[in-house]
């Protein structure tokens, strides 16, 4: 039995990380891949550079939108926003999304910039520790349940602040949409604060055929997963924002469970509208 709300357990490994494509393994070549790996390094050299301007919206959601952009990974969603309007108009949005990719972060924050909640482990990668550490992101320790409640105050607080915070209550990641079922301790922090649930669905596409490559899943480490990012054609996530759930009259796991209904319904890819982003 697990020890931690947070302590959640995916089945997926890395045998789930596969390329669909009809011509799978026909990457971009390592002429390209290297380019990328380039371009990759020096905005993240300028996002470190930036100090705390890093922390700011538009700062940020371009720097996310250009790592996507270095990567070539097109981002499709038709909203600018994932924020709802809140009833008395004043507290930020809870955001609830699936978890598959590293990516997944720089995808939301790259549509709206927002206070994440990840896994302590998430500020000690290469590459994006880094960022996400300087964007202000709140980690928290799956493993043990006695922060937990510090954490959702502090949640609750930046929701009354105004603030929208995106947070992956599969607690895990998991190769695609959907994934394991939601945690509800962070669903707490909107109702405590009155604050509106917007959940997202994230997915990925290789040429427009869905695609587990993305995945960061199993033993796989974040150095593999960032390699066949690199080296992938035709690699676009799809954020999928559904309308929002308003608090009253829910408990947290009333709350989490129709948050995670409406991020695991139909598959978003068949007939969602979309523009691309990049």
């Amino acid at each position: 039995m697990s020890a931690s709300a947070w302590a959640a357990v995916s089945p997926c490994t890395e045998a789930c990380v596969t390329d669909d494509r009809p011509a799978a393994g026909a990457g971009v070549g390592r002429a390209v891949t290297g380019r990328r790996y380039a371009a990759f390094v020096a905005t993240l050299a300028g996002a470190a550079a930036a100090g705390k301007r890093l922390g700011e919206g538009e700062e940020l959601r371009r720097r996310a939108r250009t790592l996507l952009a270095d990567l070539d990974v097109s981002l499709r969603c038709d909203t600018e926003r994932l924020s709802a309007p809140a009833p008395d108009g004043r507290t930020g949005t809870l955001v609830v999304a699936n978890h598959i990719s590293w990516l997944d972060a720089l995808a939301l924050l790259a549509v709206q910039p927002a206070t994440l909640l990840a896994k302590r482990e998430v500020g000690q990668w290469p590459v994006i520790g880094e960022l996400v550490r300087r964007a202000g992101t709140r980690f928290i320790d799956r493993d043990g349940l006695r922060g937990l409640p510090d954490t959702v105050r502090e949640l609750g607080a930046l929701l009354r602040s105004g603030e929208s915070v995106v947070v992956f209550p599969e607690g895990t990641t998991w190769c695609s949409a959907p994934g394991g079922p939601f945690r509800r301790a962070t669903f707490q922090a909107a109702i405590d604060a009155g604050a509106p649930v917007r959940p997202v669905t994230l997915s990925y596409e290789c040429d427009g055929a869905p695609s587990t490559l993305p995945a960061y899943v199993g033993d796989g480490s974040f150095v593999a997963s960032f390699r066949r990012v690199a080296a992938a054609r035709g690699l676009s996530v799809r954020v999928t924002p559904h309308p929002a759930l308003l608090p009253a009259g829910h408990d947290r796991r009333s709350l989490a469970a129709l948050a995670y209904a409406a991020v695991s319904g139909p598959d978003p890819a068949s007939g969602a509208r979309s523009e691309g982003a990049r």
